[in-house]
């Protein structure tokens, strides 16, 4: 049946009830299916970026048809198919650019590690948050026996004081999701050690390779494409799912609305869980770039031997010789 359809034009169909050349390559093999959306992916990157306004009109928001359009395409586009081979093919190229100067290669280790320490070391004082919340609850509650804390000098900053403790949890989620590269960075992280130390040096760098592509990087993705429209469906109406087509998304435009949860687990209880959706994207977000700065670092450091091994790296001064030592047993 497929090879009875005509295709018209290459990147899309110009004639009703065609479908564009590339799409019919595309329903060959697995090579077929591959190559063509590589091939798709460049004339895809190009033409968003020449046409932001198809993707980014609803950020001045006048619920008018336009924005509604433009938000389903960038809900839609932000987990789908098209955009997963659009973000293969930069990392691609930049990736073969780094085998060929691997200084370029150091410079992308350097800029995505310190991605990963400079949001960890700001968002680590969220600790520090949590135990002054938690005092000032204890203190209020105990000492004043009051319902209900005022912030802001009379600007009417006012919660009860089961908002305040549930708004913990938003601090915690900020020190996991946001400080678990940094932490990956320093080390910091226990590893479950069977055969890595007690195999050579290459082959601990080939280990490191291989467990970045295959198991980081791929289960980020994953989470990345279903954690996307998981994020969405708190924010606006009808549902967009992952299994949707695009022409099933764009006929949702009339209806489509702002409904942003807000419901606490508490009446007066924190109110503002779509944060915590957002916050899985920014870890998801996180744990990509360090898959291919850890990925990056174990090729150059193997190809360039142990001498190499922690070139560049940006490691916390512990001030303390026995918390060093137990950070590089961890």
């Amino acid at each position: 049946m497929e090879e009875e359809i005509a295709c018209s034009g290459f990147f899309a169909a110009n004639t009703e009830g065609t479908i564009s050349c590339l799409d019919k390559f595309e329903q060959g093999n697995v090579l077929q299916w591959f190559f063509g959306n590589v091939l798709e992916a460049f004339y895809n990157m190009f033409y968003a970026i020449a046409h932001p306004s198809l993707w980014l009109d609803w950020l001045s928001w006048n619920n008018t048809t336009e924005d509604k359009l433009s938000l389903l395409n960038f809900v839609y586009y932000g987990g789908s198919l098209e955009f997963l081979f659009v973000f293969f093919v930069i990392a691609a190229i930049l990736s073969a650019i780094g085998f060929w100067k691997n200084g370029f290669m150091w410079g992308m280790v350097r800029v995505l590690e310190g991605i990963a320490n400079g949001i960890g070391r700001t968002f680590a004082w969220a600790g520090l948050i949590m135990v002054m919340i938690q005092i000032m609850i204890i203190f209020l509650q105990r000492v004043f026996a009051v319902s209900e804390i005022t912030l802001g000098f009379g600007l009417g900053f006012a919660f009860d004081v089961s908002w305040w403790s549930e708004s913990l949890k938003f601090y915690n989620a900020l020190i996991v999701a946001l400080c678990a590269t940094y932490t990956f960075v320093q080390g910091g992280h226990v590893r479950v050690d069977l055969v890595y130390s007690n195999v050579s040096y290459r082959t601990k760098k080939t280990i490191d390779m291989f467990g970045s592509i295959v198991f980081m990087l791929p289960v980020a993705l994953v989470t990345w494409m279903y954690g996307w429209y998981f994020m969405w469906r708190h924010l606006i109406v009808p549902n967009i799912s992952a299994s949707d087509e695009l022409d099933k998304v764009i006929r949702k435009a009339p209806a489509v609305r702002w409904n942003v949860e807000t419901i606490g687990f508490s009446p007066n209880g924190f109110n503002a869980y779509f944060l915590f959706k957002m916050l899985l994207l920014c870890y998801v977000a996180l744990v990509i770039m360090q898959a291919f700065a850890f990925f990056f670092r174990s090729y150059l450091e193997r190809k360039e031997g142990i001498a190499a091994e922690g070139k560049h790296l940006d490691r916390d001064d512990l001030g303390d010789p026995q918390a060093e030592l137990v950070a590089d047993i961890h």
